[in-house]
């Protein structure tokens, strides 16, 4: 089994304190005391990774004795979640954070049933953001997986526009997913509708062929992970 992963901003130093809130969970609620391995990481591809030598409520003294950084993955999967309802967000968070999404951008689509005033907004981004990065640490990635603002259709459209490669999922699409060949880099952006399935307008001002994720039609929280896997098995699974 590997080692656990934390988030430190700082890497520098033979002699590492994980304190403040990945601290304490790390030695309070892991329970991880002296002699045990842990990895830090800023999230941003690089890592140092030793023992601990110290630990109390506070936190861990880590002795590093093996540093690195892993290249940023390429081609970069961004993933257009519309926003789903209830605990079917957290869902869609995490399985696509663990799968390797490297961005996540929520989408307030037609149907998404959202009401986007500023408290919620930054409520709804926040529990984003935090889903993201605890799925990080546990999928044991170093380079976080990252959670955009909300964005509107307009700002899904430029996205669109720009990236190397798209896939937007429509049940009744007649192109398969399994069609389209990824580029090595770049960005590959897959857009997921809501429950409610996408409307004539979003597509129109999407511009591209809609692909077919598969015979069955998956709910909005499970059919991002399953068109990312198909496209990283194309590119980065490889």
């Amino acid at each position: 089994m590997g080692v656990a992963v934390f988030f430190l901003a700082d890497l520098d130093g033979s002699e590492l304190l994980l304190d403040g809130a990945e601290g304490r969970h790390a030695a309070v609620v892991r329970r991880i005391g002296p002699g045990e391995r842990v990895r830090l990481t800023d999230g941003r591809g690089s890592f140092a990774e030793g023992a601990v030598v110290a630990a109390s409520k506070a936190g861990l003294t880590v002795a590093v004795d093996n540093r690195g950084s892993v290249p940023r993955p390429a081609p970069r999967l961004v993933v257009v979640q519309a926003l789903p309802k209830g605990e079917r967000a957290e869902l869609a968070v995490e399985m696509l954070t663990e799968v390797g999404a490297d961005v996540i951008v929520p989408w307030n689509a037609d149907r998404s049933q959202f009401r986007a005033n500023p408290e919620r907004v930054a409520k709804t981004e926040a529990k984003w953001q935090s889903w993201a990065f605890e799925a990080s640490k546990q999928s044991r990635r170093t380079w976080f997986c990252e959670v955009a603002s909300i964005a509107s259709t307009a700002e899904v459209a430029d996205l669109v526009r720009s990236a190397a490669c798209v896939a937007v999922l429509h049940e009744e699409a007649k192109l398969p997913l399994t069609s389209l060949e990824p580029p090595a880099t770049g960005d590959v952006v897959v857009v997921v509708g809501p429950e409610g399935g996408l409307t004539s307008a979003e597509l129109e001002s999407f511009d591209v062929e809609p692909v077919l994720l598969g015979d069955t039609v998956l709910r909005t929280s499970t059919a991002g992970v399953a068109a990312a896997s198909v496209l990283l098995a194309k590119t980065r699974w490889t």
